[in-house]
């Protein structure tokens, strides 16, 4: 019997109403092994009520109280990671370890949120003028949404959810039809942790569902991670109705290469970088740029590591690397790789081919590498999202520099080098948001915020650490002047002793 994910609101599992529902996949086989309800007007309303009710209790509970259920989510959180972990693989695809590892980025954030007084305290500056004081403070928004892609379907909202009910709002998800099933696990690790009813709600769907989000009147701000194209539609749709918006949209990382880097860690980098998740990763390397005399031998040194990853089914413990989504996104990685020799690359590297035996039905598909790709080539234009590394060829760290920062993405890049001059100057002149100095994949640690430049974020503020608190709360200046009680009219004595 096909398994059905419903939706979570006010505190309970709640059947679909709308009679469409939408197939999940396990893509290691391509089999249809669940169906996720899709929620119609009606029901993404009936999740903001709820939210909004549970608001006006939410948002004037104490700091402690918040904060106490929190650590007991994170406990609860901590003891089911392998089971939210499976229940990724199940539905992504991506091996078990790497299903692990995003339940552990997911905590990092939940320990932020535990710690949220601190980010909550407000200033106080005393004696401005006579006997006149202002402090500063934050309140909660209200009802919050956040918008989550597939690729990390328990990391991406724990980005979102928990620093947002910390600082007392209300939360509705609404995560990606692909793999639905750990967002609902995680509503109900909230309810056993004590979270009351209402306070978080997940609504599963299409565009339908989305749009009911973007416009609802009573929804005051939208949190949203996927592609440039959907990311910049949530931000104009969203602000044109006053909300505010955080859209983390797509990416094509760069990795510098300098003559004077270790090679060997450098090729261990890109190749754990751009291959590690299948590549569905918007933080992955997809371009390698290999500065001097160095790319020959470090399109090898990539080549021989590239070749040994082992591909197969994310439950299994020998697997590396996983098979993607769904057959349609399978099908268009592959036309970047099988397109990019007629563009001028060279196809060092061709994973277009690949099975995996007693598995043919599943997504696979295999490592790939091309060297000597041209910019005007679409397989380094676009975001693929998928195990393709481009290489590409420059003479200079300027010539380097200048590709990068003409792309119209800014999420992240990366510098390899021994040259602590060179790699200052990078992080200081690169255009991007995010910027590793040996480091592949810098995603900042919990207390620093994420976020990119350009068509790789659109709205104001980065996500979690300071941003995250700042976007989820808004700032209240109060200006007061009390009477001093010796100065009473005469004739009422308030006990003060006049001294004057």
């Amino acid at each position: 019997m096909t398994k059905i994910v419903n939706h979570w609101i006010g505190g309970k599992t709640v059947e679909g109403a709308s009679g469409t529902h939408g197939p999940v996949t396990d893509p290691a086989t391509g089999e249809v092994t669940t169906k996720v309800a899709f929620a119609s007007v009606d029901e993404v309303d009936a999740a903001v009520a709820a939210a909004k009710e549970a608001f006006a209790t939410w948002g004037q509970s104490s700091l402690a109280q918040r904060t106490s259920i929190l650590f007991r989510f994170r406990a609860l959180l901590d003891a089911h990671r392998d089971e939210i972990a499976e229940l990724i693989t199940a539905e992504h695809g991506k091996v078990h370890s790497d299903a692990l590892g995003e339940v552990a980025r997911g905590l990092e954030i939940v320990d932020l949120a535990c710690g949220i007084s601190v980010q909550l305290k407000g200033e106080l500056s005393t004696q401005v003028a006579s006997r006149v004081d202002v402090s500063s403070i934050r309140q909660p928004l209200g009802v919050v949404a956040g918008i989550t892609p597939f690729n990390f379907p328990a990391m991406v909202p724990m980005w979102m959810f928990p620093l947002a009910i910390a600082c007392g709002n209300t939360f509705v998800l609404k995560p990606s039809e692909k793999d639905p099933s750990a967002s609902v696990r995680l509503a109900e690790l909230l309810h056993e942790a004590g979270l009351p009813d209402g306070v978080f709600n997940v609504v599963h769907g299409d565009k339908v569902a989305v749009d009911r989000l973007l416009e609802h009147p009573d929804v005051k701000a939208v949190s949203f991670v996927g592609s440039t194209p959907i990311a910049r539609y949530i931000h104009t749709t969203a602000s044109a109705g006053g909300k505010r918006v955080q859209a983390l949209g797509g990416a094509k990382n760069h990795m510098l290469v300098l003559p004077d880097a270790d090679l060997d860690a450098a090729a261990d980098a890109a190749v754990s970088a751009a291959y590690g998740s299948a590549g569905e990763r918007c933080m992955a390397i997809s371009a390698v740029v290999a500065v001097g005399a160095i790319g020959d031998e470090l399109v090898e040194k990539i080549r021989e590591r590239a070749e040994k990853i082992k591909i197969g089914p994310g439950n299994d413990p020998a697997s590396e690397m996983g098979p993607l989504i769904t057959k349609v996104h399978r099908d268009k990685v592959a036309s970047y790789v099988e397109g990019a020799a007629a563009e001028g690359a060279e196809v060092v590297l061709d994973g277009t081919g690949y099975t995996v035996d007693g598995f043919e039905n599943g997504h696979w598909i295999g490592i790939s590498l091309l060297d000597k790709v041209p910019t005007s080539a679409k397989a380094y234009q676009d975001e693929i999202f998928g195990p393709v590394l481009c290489v590409l060829r420059t003479e200079t760290y300027e010539e380097a520099l200048d590709i990068v920062n003409a792309s119209p993405f800014g999420n992240g890049t990366a510098i390899f080098t021994r040259d602590g001059g060179a790699a200052r100057r990078f992080q200081l002149e690169v255009e991007a948001g995010m910027v590793g100095v040996n480091v592949p994949i810098p995603v900042p640690v919990g207390y620093h915020s994420f976020g990119g430049w350009k068509d790789s974020l659109f709205g104001d503020h980065h996500i979690y650490g300071n941003d995250g608190t700042h976007f989820y709360t808004r700032g209240k200046v109060v200006t007061t002047r009390w009477p001093d009680p010796a100065d009473a009219p005469t004739g009422v004595d308030l006990g003060f002793p006049r001294n004057h």
